[in-house]
């Protein structure tokens, strides 16, 4: 039976950009991008990665030629865009604000006649290490965009309704009687349709206050068993804190929050997504 592979390539180039628009004052246009709002360029050092999937040719054991998708991408991505001014020389943008959602919708478009063998199936698009969007086949005009924050708390695994030998046996060295602590990294990812005149999905500005508020600056520093209320009586697992997290946010996120996923270590990460 005929299975499909999903192939993923990665391309980088980098770009200036401003959100400004000549059209607007200098007060409109700080209403409109916020804290972004500037008549100069700044850059970023993007990178892409483009999903494309189909079925594994019988004869050459391969989804597509790398170097097929390499050379679209060359042309129709890369050339165009490394050491541009986004704003000044892609004409699509001369009226419309290069921002990461209304790039990934771009990039869509112009990728969306592949080679028949495959299908364009998501696009991630990263501007900095700490924000990225992501755009998916299966919802074209939905628009994913991920900010990034880190904290630094200390906690102890100790399940109260278990008994002192079987917490031990459980959590080993994690229920320390003194605690212990990590560096969380917070991936909070918002989702929604890009405004038409800002081209973003939400103010940046406005989650970083909600996401600080409600989270970083209530969690930083702390201890999660003994200084915050939600987890009174409760065995602070990852899993657990991600739950709280989540449901802390959802209600006051300035887009729909999609998806909190918390980072103990670099190799234990924990995913909360929304109900569908």
């Amino acid at each position: 039976m005929s299975r499909e592979v999903t192939l993923t390539r990665r391309v980088s180039f980098s770009s200036g950009h401003r959100y400004w628009r000549g059209d607007l004052s200098a007060v409109e246009n700080k209403n409109l991008f916020g804290d972004w709002a500037s008549p100069y360029n700044h850059g970023h050092n993007y990178i892409l990665d483009v999903s494309t999937t189909g079925i594994v040719d019988v004869e050459s054991a391969m989804v597509i030629n790398i170097k097929t998708i390499d050379d679209i991408l060359q042309e129709r991505i890369v050339s165009r865009f490394d050491q541009k001014s986004i704003n000044d020389e892609i004409e699509a943008f001369a009226n419309v604000a290069p921002s990461l959602e209304n790039l990934l919708q771009y990039f869509a478009y112009n990728l969306s006649d592949l080679p028949k063998e495959v299908q364009l199936t998501g696009l991630r698009l990263e501007e900095m290490p700490r924000l990225w969007g992501e755009w998916h086949a299966r919802d074209p005009q939905m628009i994913q965009l991920t900010r990034t924050y880190e904290f630094a708390a200390s906690h102890r695994l100790d399940a109260p309704g278990l008994s002192h030998e079987k917490n031990i046996e459980l959590f080993g060295k994690c229920n320390n009687a003194n605690g212990h602590g990590h560096n969380y990294v917070l991936e909070v990812t918002v989702a929604g349709v890009p405004d038409t005149n800002s081209g973003m999905v939400v103010d940046l500005g406005q989650l970083d206050q909600v996401v600080h508020a409600e989270i970083v600056d209530r969690y930083d520093h702390k201890n999660l068993n003994l200084d915050l209320p939600e987890f009174e009586g409760k065995n602070t697992t990852s899993e657990l804190v991600a739950l709280a997290i989540f449901d802390r946010l959802a209600p006051k996120t300035p887009a729909r929050l999609a998806r909190v996923r918390l980072w103990e270590t670099a190799r234990n990460m924990f995913e909360v997504v929304a109900s569908s």
